[in-house]
């Protein structure tokens, strides 16, 4: 966007000074979605102005950029904490804050062209001193047009990318990548343009698309403390692991894929520290201890935020998880039932599974499978997120054979269509009922469960319980084919969103 400007007299009324400041006293006070369309109207009257000179324009664009953040903030809350939404209140507040961003980033970078556009002018010479906030403004707001698109598991537009890239490079050639400044009023700590291109990249190689939106901001608050330890680099190191090209509207890629030839936009990516500093945060967390200097942006249960460092830690290590099966191309229909319970019936029962619970069953097509699972595909509905980390149970058309697994991936398609990466846990599942060991138990106090049979150590048994069931102090048993297994608990293994995988020893007789 290039602007208008003439020496005359500004044609807007927030050129007035008393003007200005009434309008920004009245937005202070107004309802969040009303203050915030208040100013994305002001944002396009002032685009349509002439007679600004340019530092009186940013001044005015900084200022009513600075009162929308508190009700972007509050909007955002509602939007992650509210779940689940119905679609026209979610499809409100995505398009609210995810169009502000849109919009912001290309004011200010307008902002930037025209200063070299009109090198000489006084406008453009005032604004020298405003320049490294009007970039690092710029690359935040194109780094939370990233974030929304990730918080509805959309594709991110290379040219996101490209901007980003370039504003860094225009920022390190103008030698203020790495200057420190406090982005806006009301936020903590001092960023520069350089630490918000790493940050995006960090949050890129974060595999997003695997959390929900609470945890997704909950990661990226992490990203945050953590960020001083990653290095950015036009050096490729021993520990480097992703490479881009600043210059181009490459997405960051794996270093398994070789860069090719070296050029200027050619810059490195490597956890540095942020591994054992991460390592250092999580054996805290495990003993109950949340840092009091580690800003998450609200109160989380420690065990929330061990969930999520865990998750972190995986795609933060110098190798990065890899696909370990092939996956083969498929298109087949499954049957599918979503939930420990409908999952645990299905065990009881699974040849009457679909007449007694028809309602709840719904229908996918597999696109691809391999040993390890499948991803399928199906309408896109509000809810759609949920199925992370929940436990799913599918049947392919034609087969009799019941698929225990785990939603692991969550993304959105064109055409409200919508896909999910299903982790295989077990084709021979069974549903058992658990006894706790102990006397004077009742029938009413045995525990549901989903015994994973395995290859391997066959005195360890895996067995899924309802979320929050496991003890390590309660040992447990359970009778199947003539035989009583005794279980002795050994660890939990694993969380989801509404089940948990244990391990125990079996005493079987």
């Amino acid at each position: 966007m290039i602007l208008r400007f003439f020496p005359q007299r500004p044609d807007h009324p927030l050129a007035d000074a008393k003007e200005l400041k009434q309008t920004l006293a009245e937005l202070l006070t107004a309802k969040p979605a009303q203050a915030v369309e208040e100013i994305v109207d002001w944002f396009d009257s002032l685009r349509k102005s002439s007679g600004f000179r340019l530092d009186q324009y940013f001044d005015v664009l900084r200022q009513l950029d600075d009162a929308a953040q508190p009700h972007l903030r509050r909007l955002a809350r509602d939007y992650l904490m509210k779940q689940p939404l119905s679609k026209l209140e979610e499809e409100r507040l995505w398009v609210m804050n995810s169009g502000y961003w849109q919009l912001i980033a290309g004011l200010y970078l307008g902002c930037v062209e025209q200063s070299r556009i009109d090198a000489k002018s006084k406008g453009a010479d005032a604004f020298k001193a405003s320049l490294p906030l009007a970039m690092a403004r710029a690359q935040a707001a194109y780094y939370m047009r990233i974030k929304w698109l990730t918080y509805r598991y959309g594709p991110v537009d290379q040219e996101v990318w490209r901007r980003l890239g370039q504003t860094y490079l225009d920022a390190e050639a103008s030698g203020h990548a790495q200057k420190p400044l406090q982005l806006y009023p009301s936020q903590r700590g001092l960023t520069s343009t350089g630490q918000i291109y790493l940050h995006a990249i960090v949050f890129f190689a974060s595999s997003m698309d695997s959390l929900a939106p609470a945890q997704i901001e909950l990661a990226d608050r992490l990203i945050t403390h953590f960020l001083p330890n990653f290095v950015l680099s036009p050096d490729c190191r021993k520990d480097s692991v992703y490479w881009l090209d600043a210059a181009a509207d490459s997405l960051p890629t794996r270093l398994a894929r070789h860069p090719g030839n070296a050029r200027p936009g050619l810059r490195f990516f490597a956890p540095g520290a942020a591994l054992k500093s991460l390592d250092e945060l999580m054996h805290k967390v495990e003993r109950g201890d949340l840092p009091t200097d580690l800003d998450l942006g609200g109160e989380y249960p420690a065990r929330a935020v061990l969930a999520v460092l865990r998750h972190l830690h995986i795609y933060w290590a110098a190798q990065p998880p890899r696909r370990r099966h092939k996956r083969h191309a498929v298109k087949t229909r499954m049957s599918v039932f979503t939930g420990f319970d409908d999952c645990y019936a299905v065990g009881l029962a699974p040849a009457a599974a679909l007449t007694e619970k028809s309602a709840t069953v719904e229908s996918w097509v597999v696109e691809n499978v391999s040993v390890g699972g499948f991803q399928a595909c199906f309408a896109d509905h509000p809810g759609g997120p949920e199925r992370l980390g929940r436990l799913l149970v599918g049947r392919p058309d034609g087969s009799s054979t019941w698929l225990l697994g785990v939603a692991r991936r969550f993304n959105r398609l064109p055409g409200a269509r919508a896909s999910l990466g299903v982790q295989l846990l077990s084709n021979q599942a069974l549903s058992i009922r658990l006894q706790p060991r102990r006397s004077g138990f009742s029938a009413a106090t045995a525990i549901p469960g989903i015994w994973l049979p395995a290859q391997g150590e066959p005195a360890v048994l895996r067995i899924v319980l309802p979320l929050g069931s496991f003890n390590v102090r309660e040992n447990l048993e359970f009778a199947h084919g003539g035989q009583v297994h005794r279980l002795l608990p050994v660890e939990l293994e694993e969380s989801g969103a509404d089940y948990e995988i244990a391990r125990f020893n079996d005493e079987a007789s």
